[in-house]
């Protein structure tokens, strides 16, 4: 919650810091709730299996937007299914086929998964709001409504919003910067100029990056496949970005 009302504060002080005033749209609303949703899924997953494969389960992402992709009307070329096919084998590698799952651990991943189709969701959203709406506006009006909508969670759920440490707010500081500025912004930045399913393949790159993190802070790993499964999975995602630049120029767009 504090991680979407921090980005929310930050990115309406600079709209206001270069003289821009955020036009806010009702079309923003559903995004917002399906990242709140998306949060509230994900987050709890990493405290019931390991960071791996719970960022694994979050690269089935493409997937998902591809299937919102076909189901909306476009038509992912064989090549696209092909990439993304090749960039989950990476995951995969990654992770060590699953490992074994035990008690808790397949609740976290079922979340992750959930969450996973969530943020499909939210980025098949975004393509099309973004179209329409400014960078600055649309991400107000997301991270705005996405905090509401966890500040509800919060409060039901009987979630302490405070008594942090220090380090506690240093931490949900960084994340804000590095994950939801640097992160999703980003992306939202550049979802309108491509497809969902490219963002979201892209997106799989967070698997190994949290991996690594995992391994180097919290103790967790998953063997020595992390270098293959990355490799694997750039080759996937070039695939991926090559069939659809050939779909959009067949197509004309």
């Amino acid at each position: 919650m504090y991680r979407c009302l921090l980005a929310t504060g930050l990115t309406f002080g600079w709209m206001l810091a270069t003289r821009r005033r955020p036009q806010v749209s009702s079309a923003a609303i559903a995004p917002g709730v399906a990242l709140a949703a998306h949060f509230a899924t994900w987050i709890p997953s990493l405290r019931l299996t390991t960071v791996a494969l719970s960022t694994a389960m979050i690269s089935t992402q493409p997937i998902w937007s591809a299937i919102i992709a076909r189901l909306t009307g476009a038509r992912p070329g064989r090549a696209v299914w092909i990439g993304i096919g090749v960039s989950i084998l990476g995951v995969l590698l990654l992770t060590g086929f699953g490992g074994s799952l035990q008690g808790r651990s397949w609740v976290g991943v079922l979340l992750a998964l959930i969450a996973a189709v969530l943020a499909a969701i939210y980025v098949a959203f975004g393509e099309r709001v973004r179209a329409q709406t400014d960078l600055g506006s649309y991400t107000v009006a997301v991270y705005g409504a996405a905090a509401v909508v966890m500040l509800g969670v919060c409060l039901l759920a009987r979630v302490p919003l405070a008594g942090y440490t220090s380090r506690d707010w240093l931490l949900i500081l960084a994340i804000t910067l590095v994950a939801q500025i640097g992160g999703h912004s980003v992306m939202n930045a550049v979802v309108h100029r491509t497809s969902a399913t490219v963002v979201s393949t892209a997106i799989l790159f967070e698997a190994p990056g949290a991996t690594i993190l995992a391994a180097i802070f919290l103790g967790q790993t998953v063997g020595l496949s992390l270098v293959l499964g990355l490799a694997v999975m750039l080759v996937g995602l070039i695939m991926v970005v090559r069939a659809h630049n050939v779909d959009v120029a067949e197509s004309g767009v």
